[in-house]
């Protein structure tokens, strides 16, 4: 056995070596090539080990794609746990197919309608009796697609080995019969032909090993993308939260910036128009200057008054019933007016009076000339 030994030795050695962590094990199963040793580990692969007889001995091969690799030559006597301490936990995982001699096996090729794609194996059963002398239930029978032709009928290869043989041939195998994946035909050039003759209820469906670790650990990854997917939409909330808080202080600020701003205009606004009335009237200066001017030198004022475009004189004078035509002639003011009755005042023996006009705007100096000669002219 110590032959055996070195050549499985080689062929572990072959897989590659084992994995150094977990995320080097996801990273590669997430990629679209992975080496021979992870695909057998993760049961991707569809490498295969056949057991075939050689004399008193079953000689075990190595299915890789298309090559087979001889890796030792076994008693017949083997037991499934033999045959797994001799292979380690890793390669006693690979499927065990029965190689069938192909002198065991009767191959017909066959045209079937391309419907017959989906449920093959079906009608296979119904055609059997006709293209085999056994029937459906006396004979173990699989086939391949060999192609399409043109008109759409499919090119069909059909295996069939009566059961008694088959029964046979596998009872050779020994203990090892009861853990077979399938039973394969060699063909002319030693190639598996790609069939399976073993019935379907004595098919063991191998898994990969540490299936319920690898189930774990996906589900840990599954549960951790989630977590992280939604740590992320979190962060992503509280950030737009916070963007928006931003925008929403920006905003007030805009607001009372614009605030301001429109005072601002008013208030300009307000001082333009405030100025240009102003200086649209006579100022103070000036209607006290012409009020002296007009007034006879025995007039006395107590107030002169100005508010808004309202002149109002109130004073002492012994001739206050003229000067209402005094002040006519005025060109800052018009239609003097006395308010109210004249009141005697025995102290300074003169009148009191209330006197009140109403103030024009500022001419233009040739217009006040044209109409300073207008008024003269009209006097005239």
């Amino acid at each position: 056995m110590s032959g055996v030994r070195d050549t499985l030795q080689q062929f572990r050695a072959r897989l590659g070596p084992g994995p150094r962590s977990f995320l080097a094990w996801w990273g590669q199963a997430l990629a679209t090539w992975l080496p021979a040793r992870w695909r057998v580990l993760l049961g991707l692969t569809r490498d295969r080990l056949f057991f075939q007889h050689q004399g008193d001995e079953l000689e075990m091969t190595w299915g890789e794609g298309t090559q087979r690799h001889v890796l030792a030559r076994l008693p017949a006597t083997t037991t499934p746990d033999d045959l797994r301490a001799l292979l380690g936990s890793r390669l006693a995982n690979l499927p065990r197919w029965w190689l069938v001699p192909p002198g065991m096996v009767l191959r017909r090729r066959m045209l079937l309608p391309a419907a017959a794609a989906d449920r093959l194996r079906d009608v296979l059963r119904f055609e059997l009796d006709r293209q085999t002398p056994f029937t459906a239930n006396e004979a173990c029978f699989d086939a391949r697609v060999l192609g399409v032709r043109e008109d759409g009928q499919l090119d069909v290869e059909l295996a069939a080995v009566p059961k008694s043989a088959f029964a046979g041939g596998l009872g050779r195998l020994g203990a090892l019969a009861g853990g077979l994946a399938g039973a394969d035909v060699e063909d002319a050039d030693g190639a598996p032909l790609g069939v399976n003759l073993l019935p379907e209820d004595a098919r063991v469906a191998r898994q990969a090993p540490q299936r319920g670790l690898h189930l774990t650990l996906a589900a840990v990854a599954v549960i951790a993308l989630v977590f992280g997917a939604w740590a992320v939409l979190d962060n992503r909330r509280a950030a737009a939260d916070v963007f928006a808080a931003q925008v929403e202080s920006r905003a007030d600020e805009a607001r009372q910036v614009a605030s301001r701003r429109q005072q601002l205009v008013d208030l300009v606004a307000g001082t333009a128009t405030l100025n240009q009335t102003s200086a649209q009237r006579p100022t103070a200066l000036e209607v006290m200057d012409d009020v002296t001017r007009r007034l006879p030198d025995n007039t006395y004022l107590e107030k002169l008054a100005i508010e808004g475009d309202r002149l109002t004189l109130i004073g002492f004078s012994p001739e206050a019933s003229g000067l209402v035509a005094r002040l006519q002639e005025s060109p800052l003011w018009r239609n003097p007016a006395l308010s109210g009755a004249l009141q005697p005042d025995p102290r300074t023996r003169m009148d009191r009076f209330t006197l009140t006009a109403e103030l024009l705007g500022k001419r233009d100096p040739a217009n006040a000339g044209t109409q300073g000669g207008a008024d003269a002219a009209g006097r005239d």
